[in-house]
């Protein structure tokens, strides 16, 4: 299934509804949000011409004159709405997608200008999350960026920017990553990425796979956003060393030993074989986190009841303390984990929130995925394919060169006299370590 947003900056014009009927067919679209319509009124016909047919369904928030308006066109045999709100810069459709029967909603977004008026409709949005009490999708264009990368030459982000961080952790959404582009919006030098897509963790949960991509602008200075939700397997995932393990004494000494163990042979073969004693390690000590946990927590309570009871004395008190030092330590090991597998930038202090990480970390597993790769100028979109290709690219790169045996009796090598023989092993001064420097 795929659903798309697009600030198309006006309806009419030479090649406008001929551009979107071909972005509509070319990737197959089920749902289509218009943004900046600058239309009033459209009709029957007028989606029919876009849509390519008449089996389209659609609700429209009208523009002001010629400013805003919206459009959002979806195919009945996918998506059967139950529930449609607006508002004067979104449209919210909640119902169900018939292949999964999964009850979802879908909101199209355009964001104004200013501060106060972007206040007002974020407040909006989050009553509609809490009206429809089902997982959501936002698209559209939100004018504002999340971080100082996303607007070309900003240094710093502006205070409805950090707002719009705030809000997008307070409703628990997954800003979704954009796989193929920096920037959706450009006007001459300036580059912005304000069209985005949001989704909540239970849409995450139904749909991990979810992924966010950029189309071609076409007549517009903004780039269509192409939502996808296609269950992709990427083959087995490669092992890497977790923050968390440092954080337990034994995790040093263990791989040392085993280490040893592997004996010699290739650096690379014994990183391969070290990955399955370290992750039976791994389960051993870390498999467990939240029974770990929930079991120092019911240990805690049964203290704490033992002192309201008045049985407590030293020994009680001593063992208390010592139970919250546990559980401190694995909740900090736990959301060491969920951090680092998400990569988030929102979060600058621990936070019991996992979920959330969990969902960042299945973001990011997708933003990772290669789609397609140019291989001796041609490009290839299969995945057997591209493995076999960066597979063969990288055996080629890192492949043992054959060199010529050469022996000190070749002559390439003069032999030294005493005097530089007893330069070499001298100490160096401090002068001359700091002239190296």
């Amino acid at each position: 299934m795929i659903f798309s947003s697009w600030n198309i900056r006006g309806l009419k014009g030479v090649g406008k509804l001929s551009m979107i009927k071909n972005f509509r067919r070319k990737f197959n679209v089920h749902m289509l949000g218009l943004i900046e319509t600058k239309t009033e009124m459209v009709t029957n016909f007028d989606i029919a011409q876009l849509w390519g047919n008449g089996a389209v369904k659609w609700e429209l928030v009208g523009s002001v004159g010629a400013a805003g308006g919206l459009v959002l066109m979806w195919d009945d045999m996918v998506f059967q709405m139950n529930n449609c709100y607006k508002g004067a810069r979104w449209i919210c459709l909640e119902g169900v997608l018939l292949k999964t029967n999964f009850s979802c909603a879908f909101c199209l977004v355009y964001g104004p200008h200013e501060r106060a008026e972007k206040l007002i409709m974020w407040e909006e949005l989050s009553f509609l999350s809490g009206l429809c009490q089902v997982s959501f999708c936002y698209m559209g264009d939100f004018n504002e960026v999340t971080h100082v990368e996303e607007r070309k030459g900003a240094t710093s982000l502006t205070v409805s920017a950090e707002e719009f961080k705030s809000w997008i952790q307070d409703m628990e959404l997954v800003d979704l990553a954009i796989t193929d582009r920096l920037f959706t919006w450009f006007r001459g030098q300036s580059c912005s990425r304000i069209d985005r897509g949001l989704v909540s963790l239970e849409w995450l949960e139904e749909f991990p796979d979810t992924r966010l991509r950029g189309g071609p602008r076409g007549l517009s200075d903004h780039c269509p956003m192409i939502l996808e939700v296609t269950r992709i397997s990427g083959g087995p995932r490669p092992f890497w060393s977790l923050d968390s393990w440092f954080t337990h004494d034994g995790f040093l000494r263990m791989v040392k030993e085993e280490w040893r163990n592997l004996g010699e042979g290739q650096f690379i073969d014994k990183l391969k074989a070290l990955t399955t004693p370290l992750s039976r390690w791994h389960r051993a000590n870390f498999g467990n986190m939240n029974q770990r946990i929930t079991q120092l927590e019911d240990e805690i309570k049964k203290v704490d009841d033992m002192v309201s009871t008045g049985m407590a004395d030293g020994t009680i008190e001593a063992r208390r303390r010592a139970l919250v030092s546990f559980c401190r330590k694995w909740y900090i090991r736990k959301e060491l984990h969920w951090k680092q597998m998400s990569r988030s930038r929102h979060v600058k202090e621990m936070d019991k929130n996992t979920r959330y990480f969990h969902n960042l970390a299945s973001a990011r597993r997708r933003s990772n995925m290669i789609d397609s790769l140019m291989v001796n100028g041609r490009l290839i979109r299969n995945q057997a394919r591209i493995k076999t290709a960066i597979r063969d690219f990288y055996k080629g790169l890192y492949h043992q060169e054959t060199s010529p045996v050469i022996g000190f009796r070749d002559g390439l090598v003069k032999q030294i006299n005493e005097e530089e023989a007893l330069e070499l092993e001298m100490m160096p001064t401090v002068e001359e370590i700091k002239e190296a420097v």
